[in-house]
């Protein structure tokens, strides 16, 4: 930790810096004003007041009103732009004059700006990709029960539910509940915990109350995002404590869990508090606190999934069910006379706690060293628990996650420092837990218990001893007798032996226990400038770069890492030219990031874009866009031995002096070789069929692992239609290869190789001998795949204040020629679409939200459940909310609901039935200073 010690001093020293800095503005005065609404010149609260060229800025109070330091006699420039209206730019000849400004309602969204899509702002319609966004009041009025589960209505998006705190983003297919392949930063810093190698959704994200705009860019964007774009990128920004002052409030509370057949209704609360204040224009802090908590959702589908039985015939009445929500009953043997039976598991139910919370906490302090160059500090420190699904059950429980930013920007540039420090705390692998307990209690046949590593050998010796009828008073050829014969001690969940086995395994880190444990960290650094003003604007030049570095540390329980941290680096720089000609109205941009990775060979993404506008109203765009993946933490340095098998992470160095790659066997050829031995032993004996059948074996050629490659080309318009619809289209086409996949090798003691090149009788020797070992690596699939796909969105306005929204995305997927062992599973529904409605002032005061999704049904595989497919059933959710403002108090009531017709939902195979969440919420706004 001594790392981050001194990264905070630094941080605090450069506080003291910017506070005492002899650099002052010149004299300052203030420009004041109101901003109304002409429709009945009602004042309009939130209007968002900037001084053109500078940093300075401020939003309006509760009357309209504005006050905005200024240095020097003027004159002056003030842009206005609140959402919903057209933006204004407004000249101020000297400080004492008092403006008024009436804003324009907006009828389309042609006026809106984005950062996302270029790294710099630029109208949404002429954005040279595709990009959704979520603006301020988007955010306040989602009837979801928070703005991160709103970007579901966002077209493009595929959100998967684990459960009540945690839920994932994915856009354009290979879709996961871990997305390694989907970005997500919050004002510049990747929220990501280093261990997990992606977000865990917005469990150490931004409350509701700080969060100012959300752009989602879909596809990939590792031209200017750098590897983890691959699938697309989320920027979510907060509010800035200059132009958001005061104090806000938020008490939420709600109601879950009804009519669900497992537990009975359940509250959900969700409370929050912001205060921002700036002092003299020059210095600002913000603090953050939010905490939310409920009952989670339960998984409870015990479809049995035992594919070695005939599906006729798998049910609970199967000897050896393997139910998809229940653990332990996954160890499982074929026993002579008995036939396959499999050991009785625990629900997950009795396993796990639903008792779920997520707790944040952020401060932040602004220094404006000049009106065009500000320096912030910011920490953030977030803790939770939540229930994951991904290659098993997991419990993320008390989880944290603790964040240092330090940025200084300008007008032109940015330089930022951040860092990344993960513990998992009492976290445990739900899976593992239920076989743990199963090995706690089993009696042999006199009645004592063995011990944990005699467990299943023994329990299965009883069964089969049972069955056999072999046992004293014990009748035979009978399952149902046999099993409760092996469970004769059986822990019981809810008492006091299991509760306390329960407690003692989920201490317990690595294969003896439950417990996970991971304390890694990263540290990133980066930076931007935009040289275009240096150019004289003769063309847009944007250049950047960044630096990460990684320290894994799990103690030997997942890497090989008990004699110290595990390190290394990656670094990216990158370039975007843009050049508008024919009268602006066509924009040109071609961009490039290059990568490297200290574990893999560099490598260059370009991008290149056009944007066509016809007339201000129509807009067509062409683009050419790359991206790539690095592989995660885990993909690279996982050494978990667990018995028969090895799992080996891909990078060069994490199977040093193992001689893995370079001496084994293809698993496929030692089954080839295993059968013809068998087949040939009693014919000729055993040295004369191992003669006969080396030649079946092959030496595995398995390449290190390397990142995963994406090549997509995109066409697009954004355009008004009428006065009042306005339309966004795009389609796309993606060429990937590369993906990560594991593969199985066996190493013989023996060279693999013979001095003839031809396969070695003494290795073959050492299969027959058990003097082998199993591995399982990671590497990448030469395999080349395609996905395409089509969006459609539609806004209409009426003259009357009503917002109708409706988009529709078809995504499809081509495997070609591939094998589907070597292609990451698409996990996306053909069709899936959104309609939305609402009005801000239905009736004085009173604003409404209703927004329907839908989706098809489709195949999820993954693997929680061994890769084997399961079927995701199609469903459509309706989420509502009505608003009632009070402004002399300040407040706002709310009364929503997501899921409101409380239809119980499978978003991904083996996560929980989520259904109806009900709840009323009061926020109190202060507003910003008079």
């Amino acid at each position: 930790m001594t790392f981050y010690t001194s990264a905070a001093r630094a941080a605090w020293l450069l506080l003291l810096l910017c506070l005492f800095c002899t650099i002052t503005y010149a004299q300052s005065v203030q420009l004041t004003g109101t901003v109304l609404d002409p429709a009945g010149n009602q004042p309009l609260t939130g209007a968002a007041i900037t001084l053109k060229g500078t940093k300075s800025g401020t939003t309006t109070d509760a009357s309209g009103a504005f006050k905005l330091a200024a240095d020097g006699k003027g004159p002056y420039t003030l842009v206005i732009s609140m959402i919903g209206y057209e933006t204004q730019v407004v000249p101020v000849k000297a400080a004492g004059e008092a403006v008024s400004i009436r804003l324009k309602q907006a009828t389309s969204t042609l006026q809106e700006v984005v950062v996302g899509a270029s790294r710099v702002e630029e109208k949404l319609v002429r954005a040279p990709v595709t990009i959704e966004k979520m603006d301020a009041r988007s955010i306040k009025e989602t009837p979801s029960p928070s703005f991160y589960e709103g970007i579901n209505n966002l077209k493009g998006v595929d959100m998967v539910t684990s459960g009540l705190t945690y839920r994932q983003i994915n856009t354009r297919g290979f879709a996961s509940t871990g997305n390694s392949r989907f970005l997500q930063l919050i004002d510049g810093v990747d929220n990501q915990p280093a261990g997990f190698g992606f977000s865990v959704g917005n469990m150490f994200g931004l409350s509701d109350l700080d969060a100012e705009r959300v752009e989602l860019v879909p596809g990939a964007a590792s031209a200017l995002y750098g590897p983890a774009a691959f699938n697309g990128a989320l920027l979510m920004t907060s509010k800035d404590p200059f132009k958001y002052q005061g104090l806000s409030v938020q008490a939420k509370a709600g109601v879950n869990h009804l009519g669900d057949p497992n537990t009975n209704a359940a509250m959900y609360n969700d409370h929050a508090i912001r205060y921002a204040k700036a002092f003299s224009g020059k210095l600002a802090i913000k603090l953050n606190a939010a905490y939310m908590w409920g009952l989670d959702w339960y998984a409870t589908d015990y479809t049995d999934v035992n594919q070695t039985t005939p599906v006729e015939q798998r049910g609970s009445k199967n000897p050896a069910a393997n139910a998809v929500n229940s653990y332990g009953d996954e160890v499982v043997r074929t026993l002579t006379g008995v036939g396959q039976v499999s050991r009785t598991g625990y629900k997950e139910l009795d396993l796990t706690d639903y008792n779920v919370y997520s707790l944040k906490l952020n401060g932040a302090l602004h220094y404006r060293i000049t009106p065009k160059l500000e320096a912030i500090y910011a920490a953030n420190f977030a803790k939770g628990t939540a229930n994951y699904t991904g290659s098993n059950r997991f419990s993320v429980n008390g989880f944290s996650l603790m964040q240092h930013r330090v940025e200084l920007k300008g007008s032109d540039f940015f330089v930022r420092w951040y860092s990344n420090a993960e513990d998992s705390h009492d976290s445990f692998n739900t899976r593992s837990l239920g076989q743990q307990i199963n090995r706690t209690w089993v009696r042999d046949l006199n009645g004592s218990v063995v011990t944990p590593d005699k467990a299943d050998d023994m329990w299965f010796t009883r069964y089969s001893a049972a069955y056999t009828g072999t046992v004293p008073n014990v009748a035979g050829n009978d399952h149902t007798v046999a099993r409760a014969f092996a469970d004769q001690g059986r822990l019981l969940p809810g008492t006091a032996e299991f509760n306390a086995q329960k407690q003692r395994l989920e201490g317990i880190q690595g294969l003896n226990g439950a417990g996970i444990l991971s304390q890694t960290s990263m540290w990133h650094t980066d930076g931007q400038y935009n040289l275009t003003s240096a150019l004289n604007n003769k063309a847009e030049v944007l250049v950047g770069g960044n630096f990460r570095q990684y320290s894994l540390f799990t103690n030997g329980t997942l890497f090989d890492d008990k004699g110290g941290r595990i390190k290394y680096y990656e670094f990216g720089a990158f370039m975007q030219v843009s050049k508008s000609l024919l009268a602006d109205r066509l924009k040109l941009t071609v961009s490039g990031r290059f990568d490297k990775n200290k574990n893999f060979a560099g490598y260059f993404t370009p991008r290149a874009s056009a944007v066509y506008s016809v007339t201000d109203r129509h807009h067509f765009r062409a683009s050419y866009q790359t991206g790539f993946r690095n592989p995660t933490p885990s993909d690279q340095f996982i050494k978990l031995n667990v018995g028969p098998i090895t799992i080996l992470g891909g990078a060069p160095g994490n199977s040093a002096g193992m001689n893995v790659y370079e001496n084994s066997f293809t698993s496929a050829s030692v089954n080839q070789f295993g059968a013809g031995f068998g087949a040939d032993v009693n014919k000729v004996g055993p040295q004369q069929a191992l003669l006969n059948n080396k030649d079946k074996l092959q030496k595995s050629n398995v390449p290190y692992i390397a990142p995963e490659r994406v090549n997509s080309m995109e066409v697009g318009y954004r355009g008004l239609l009428t006065g009042n619809l306005s339309v966004d289209a795009n389609y796309y086409y993606g060429m990937y290869d590369n993906f990560i996949l594991n593969t199985v090798v066996l190493r013989p003691n023996s060279p693999v190789l013979g001095a003839d090149g031809k396969p070695n009788p003494a290795a073959a020797q050492d299969l027959l001998s058990g003097r082998v070992q199993a591995f399982q690596l990671y590497t990448n699939a030469p395999d080349r795949v395609s996905a395409q796909g089509a969006t459609l969105g539609l806004t209409y306005r009426t003259n009357s204040g009503y917002q109708i929204g409706a988009n529709g995305t078809w995504s499809s997927f081509d495997i070609r020629n591939a094998n589907p062992n070597n292609v990451a599973a698409f996990n996306t529904p053909r069709l899936k679409s959104n309609v939305t409605i609402g009005h801000r002032n239905v009736l004085p005061n009173v604003g409404f939200n209703v927004a329907w999704h839908w989706q098809e049904s489709f195949s999820w595989v993954g693997s929680f459940n061994s890769l084997i497919p399961g079927q995701v059933p199609a469903y459509h959710l309706l989420d509502a909310q009505v608003s009632y403002r009070m402004p002399a108090t300040k407040t706002v009531l709310k009364l929503g609901a997501s899921n409101l017709t409380n239809r119980y939902v499978v978003q991904a195979y083996g996560s929980p039935a989520v259904g109806g969440l009900y709840y009323l919420s009061l926020v109190f706004d202060a507003g910003l200073q008079k």
